[in-house]
């Protein structure tokens, strides 16, 4: 094997596992949407990593059955500010699996894997034609 096919073979590798994430991600959006309960969740704190630039908020809302749930939403960038309220939706038997309910953090990650992986499938592609 060279190493032209290996990146060739990497490069599929990545769009297909992007490709499964953002249509595993557009499935769960699609069941909170029709199943999902809502709530109003408050971002208590705002949490940094030394590598990232933004913070990302802790979203806390409470389901219904009284439990405090905690959650980090997924998608990165400038968040909502500290005591903040969002509109929540989570499944009932999951509460962990909560987004935010709004149409920036329900497009944003959804978007992002599709656009990943047709870029990363474009450069598997491109690579083959021009062999």
């Amino acid at each position: 094997m060279t190493g032209e096919t290996i990146g060739i073979g990497l490069a599929v590798v990545v769009g297909l596992v992007s490709l499964w994430a953002g249509a595993r991600e557009a499935w769960l959006q699609m069941r909170l949407a029709r199943y999902g309960l809502h709530a109003e969740g408050v971002v208590v704190a705002q949490e940094h990593r030394p590598a990232d630039d933004y913070s990302t908020p802790v979203i806390e809302f409470t389901d219904r059955q009284g439990r405090s749930v905690r959650f980090r939403p997924s998608t990165t960038g400038r968040g909502p500010a500290l005591g903040t309220r969002v509109p929540v939706a989570y499944l009932p038997e999951r509460p962990k699996s909560a987004r935010v309910f709004t149409r920036k953090y329900r497009v944003h990650r959804i978007v992002g894997l599709f656009f990943g992986a047709m870029l990363w499938l474009g450069v598997a592609a491109g690579c083959l034609l021009t062999r």
